[in-house]
């Protein structure tokens, strides 16, 4: 019997799973907090260990998922082997991650989430066991580069971050390494170990993801059972928000490089991509997408084989724009929150720290939310209030997961045209018919 009814529920996709646990704790905990508030601290005694044990799980593995996820992102980079196109394309790819990550900072301040939500329950006074952020930018440069165990210690994510990928980095220049063969084979079993650590994390984030609508659905009726309707105005700003950021990061980032740089018309390369990105919203992710996108690319766009090849896997692995609109609106809610001033310095490190952790995060079931817990550690935020704000992430990462990967995807067919139409990879006979 219990295996029947295991098989029944994993049988249901995991997104309609969300939404189900979603649209059934929503009006349970409103109902609550509206006709029963006495009985919250007795419902939550028991429902919130359920919700915990989905935060504290996501907890446990988001450093070496994401430590581990950087290394091997970062040394799938064949540096030593690259040309010119190669740099332009990576090149390409931080600038418009960091084009997402400022567009996705001004969406935010313009819904400014949470404004007047401070209940008395989560106002509690910040404790400072983030990154502190420095004075200028000088300081916020030299805390890149610190010891990374202490910072490990210390909840301090960016030098971690840093070290992982100069790591990466250093270990496929060493794998290169034509003169000496035998170092060049450690260097490869080296990354070869990242990726099997990264193949094993992802096993344990998949059944971390199975367990999820249960904590979904128990921490979705303490926090609207505690919280209120109150907090369903700020929830619904920041899923408009980040869809409407991320609708406006194509229409507008997109477009805009299509026009200027390509010379094309932009509804015309998005007519011509939709197969693709209505599979990336449909699938949420880059990985399943990609032998669409390869196809679109070469057949739709006419870029050539051979940088269709190298720009979208590679893409796959460190574009994550629609993320960098999604973490601005959690992190300034959570400011607005827990009342945490949003300075020039604060916001600097957030999209430096975005942009940098995003590199080989493309391909982690769930990467938003273990940079959220990343990007709200550099906030100062102590580990109970990071708690509350992914409890209340976590319920609604499905539906934004499949906008986001949609505008990834998009982000890769893009610029991957626009590096073949300057470097001459397109080919002229499909280049007409556009």
């Amino acid at each position: 019997m219990s295996n029947k009814i295991l098989n029944a529920y994993t049988s249901i996709p995991l997104v309609a799973r969300m939404l189900g646990a979603l649209a059934i704790g929503l009006p349970i905990g409103l109902a609550i907090s509206f006709y029963a508030p006495d009985l919250i601290n007795v419902i939550s005694a028991y429902l919130s260990p359920f919700g915990t044990v989905l935060v504290n799980m996501l907890k446990m593995i988001v450093i070496p998922i994401i430590f581990f996820s950087l290394i091997a992102g970062a040394a799938s980079i064949p540096l030593g082997k690259l040309g010119r196109v190669g740099f332009k394309t990576i090149l390409w790819y931080l600038m418009t991650s960091l084009f997402a990550s400022l567009f996705g900072v001004i969406v935010a301040m313009l819904f400014n989430p949470g404004v007047g939500f401070t209940p008395q329950e989560v106002a509690s006074s910040v404790t400072q066991v983030g990154v502190q952020p420095s004075a200028d930018i000088i300081g916020i440069l030299l805390g890149m580069f610190a010891n990374p165990f202490a910072s490990l210690a210390q909840g301090n994510f960016l030098p971690i971050i840093v070290f992982a990928i100069l790591f990466g980095v250093a270990t496929r220049l060493v794998a290169d390494k034509p003169l000496d063969e035998e170092e060049s084979k450690r260097a490869f079993s080296l990354i070869d170990f990242a990726k099997a650590v990264n193949s094993s994390m992802f096993k344990i984030v998949n059944w971390v993801m199975e367990y999820a609508p249960i904590g979904v659905l128990a921490l979705t009726i303490v926090n609207f059972g505690t919280y209120g309707s109150d907090l369903l105005g700020s929830y619904g700003q920041i899923v408009i928000g980040i869809v409407l950021g991320i609708i406006g990061l194509i229409a507008f980032v997109y477009s805009g490089l299509i026009v200027l740089i390509g010379r094309e018309n932009p509804l015309k390369i998005f007519n011509k991509i939709k197969e693709a990105m209505v599979t990336a919203f449909a699938t949420r992710s880059s990985a399943a997408t990609l032998p669409v996108s390869m196809e679109v690319a070469r057949d739709e766009l006419g870029v050539k084989e051979e940088l269709a090849s190298f720009t979208l896997p590679l893409g796959a692995t460190i574009n994550m724009d629609g993320v960098c609109i999604h973490l601005p609106m959690w992190a300034f809610f959570a400011a607005n929150m827990f009342g945490i001033p949003m300075t020039i310095d604060s916001i600097l490190v957030m999209v430096i720290t975005t942009v940098l952790a995003s590199i080989g995060a493309g391909g982690v079931p769930g990467g938003s939310l273990m940079l959220l817990f990343i990007i709200l550690g550099t906030m100062g935020l102590a580990p109970e209030q990071i708690a509350i704000v992914v409890s209340l992430a976590i319920a609604v990462n499905p539906i934004l997961d499949m906008f986001e990967t949609m505008n990834n995807i998009t982000g890769d067919l893009v610029m991957t045209y626009l590096v073949g139409k300057t470097e001459g990879l397109v080919d002229e006979n499909v280049q007409k018919k556009l």
